[in-house]
């Protein structure tokens, strides 16, 4: 029977552990680290230059304590950080509908949320929040300006806005209710026969929404699946688990836990398949993680999907989350997960000073001579799948590469981000009120563009901006027809660029069987193909 717990990939279990008694020596060993720590703590209190609060330099101790651990994803949790952690992980709060950024001092709205009392209200991205229930918000966090604006649902909070290009500010009393941010943005038909599937996140809804799309799809005529998880940085393990069985038949391992001291947990389909014939493609990038790898290896394993794009974040790893006294808990990593061929595919990397993480052995460019060098496993069929660090696809498919005059171009606008940013979104908001679907970026729109970036003080040189018209092209592009049409039609009108996703629709209108499908990438013992 599959444990139905609370257990992330990632960011995991909620849970009290057991701690066992240990041999003398280690008993003398804990006993002098004891009075080691509370003679610090004695001699810091009291002589201290500056007065501590003593709970302070308990909470500072312990956070010294999982930080020393250097495990990259361990952390130890506030009450106030736990609520965010819930929220972000969970898909609901309560608040306006809106996420914000900090740039230059300011707090900007950088997305609104359909069907929110943000989006009733008619806030726009690019936003300005100033203040909040008569509060300047000048000079404060982003966390500060969040928990101002979420709170009780039905409640209400005030919040002043200045808009680029607007000579007043304006305010706007929001009753706040109950938000969803959903994990799969959008769902659509492409080519009238593949039901394309975007999913961002592993939230605690992602599965149902995954299947109320896909059911839709296929009574609309469906047959076959994209199922696209780049950037997806993964969630709860339990959602990984529903989504595999919503293409994998009953009795499936899906994935196997090993934890020190515990005993091994495998994890299994238990019902039959929501969509068990349809022939899948999953779309992985290196920002696909943990929980994202999880279906992404079952289905490679047992031969339901093919894998098309660049190889995994490789996150193998297994984190439980400890409840503690006063609204406290720590996440810390328990275990390895195992994809049902016996393969881990967590990737070596070590934590750097500043917080980031760093392969040991990067691989990232999945050279021939990289990959054969890492361990072998056998899919169901006996195809060779690859273990030892991340998701190899089976297709290895590398995004567009943009020529020199485009790179100069993005790196002009990186150098003015908001400037930038701030000038496509108010130019692209007002062509969205006078384009038609079928529209095309003309030279006047590039030219009206480039004089606004000009104007915000942006120095680009024009003899680079006019090699680099298809970087600048698929920016306005993009930008337009999501604010006039929606994220869906902007998906569909950027197809053509999308090398990735074009590869997947071209197999599979090669591979209308799974079985064909899979015939068309490798024999077994084979290495993956690279497109011709």
């Amino acid at each position: 029977m599959m444990s139905r717990s609370r257990k992330l990939a990632l960011l995991g279990l909620i849970g009290a552990p057991l701690v066992f008694g240990a041999f003398a020596i280690q008993e003398r060993a804990a006993q002098q680290g004891e009075r080691l720590f509370s003679q610090v703590l004695s001699i810091v209190n009291d002589k201290f230059v500056d007065s501590v609060d003593v709970g302070t330099l308990y909470e500072k101790a312990a956070r010294g304590l999982v930080a020393e651990l250097k495990d990259p994803y361990a952390d130890l949790y506030s009450p106030k950080q736990l609520e965010a952690f819930n929220q972000n992980t969970g898909g609901f709060y309560a608040g306006v509908g809106m996420s914000i950024e900090k740039q230059d001092d300011q707090i900007i709205v950088a997305k609104v949320f359909p069907h929110t009392p943000a989006d009733e209200a008619g806030i726009r991205i690019g936003d300005h929040i100033i203040a909040v229930d008569s509060q300047s918000t000048r000079g404060w966090k982003i966390d500060q300006v969040s928990s101002k604006l979420k709170g009780t649902p039905g409640t209400k909070v005030n919040a002043r806005f200045s808009r680029p290009g607007a000579s007043e500010t304006f305010g706007v009393q929001f009753t706040r209710r109950v938000v969803h941010i959903p994990a799969v943005p959008y769902a659509m038909m492409i080519e009238n026969k593949t039901a394309y599937v975007p999913v961002t996140q592993f939230n605690e809804t992602v599965s149902e929404e995954v299947a109320q799309n896909l059911q839709r799809l296929v009574k609309e005529g469906a047959k076959s699946i994209v199922l696209d998880l780049r950037g997806n940085p993964g969630g709860y393990l339990e959602q990984a688990i529903v989504m595999s069985n919503l293409f994998l038949p009953k009795g499936k391992e899906i994935l196997s836990v090993r934890g020190r001291g515990q005993p091994d947990e495998t994890h299994v389909t238990e019902t039959d398949a929501l969509v068990p014939n349809l022939p899948i493609v999953i779309l992985t990038d290196g920002y696909t993680a943990s929980a994202s790898e999880i279906v992404a290896g079952a289905l490679q394993d047992h031969d339901r999907a093919l894998i098309i794009g660049t190889t995994s974040f490789g996150k193998g790893l297994v984190q439980s989350m400890y409840r503690l006294d006063g609204g406290y808990a720590m996440k810390l990593t328990t275990a390895k997960w195992y994809t049902p061929s016996g393969r881990s595919i967590q990737k070596d990397r070590k934590l750097l000073d500043d917080g980031s993480l760093v392969e040991t052995r990067p691989d990232s460019l999945e050279t021939d001579s990289m990959r054969l060098a890492r361990p072998k496993y056998k899919s169901d069929m006996g195809r060779v799948v690859y273990g030892g660090g991340a998701i190899t696809p089976d297709v290895i498919v590398t995004y567009d590469t943009i020529s020199t005059a485009e790179q100069k171009v993005a790196r002009a606008w990186q150098s003015k981000l908001q400037d930038t940013y701030l000038a496509l979104y108010d130019y692209s908001f007002e062509l969205s009120k006078q384009v038609k679907p079928d529209f095309t970026i003309t030279p006047a729109m590039r030219e009206e563009f480039y004089q606004r970036l000009v104007k915000r003080g942006l120095t680009v040189d024009r003899k680079d901006w006019d090699a680099g018209i298809r970087y600048v092209d698929r920016a306005l592009d993009s930008k337009i027809s999501s604010l006039a049409f929606g994220d869906s039609t902007a998906k569909r009108r950027d197809i053509v660029e999308d090398r990735q996703l074009t590869k997947a629709l071209e197999y599979l209108r090669r591979g209308p069987t799974t079985k064909s499908l899979l015939a068309l990438v490798t024999a077994p013992g084979d290495s993956p193909k690279k497109p011709n």
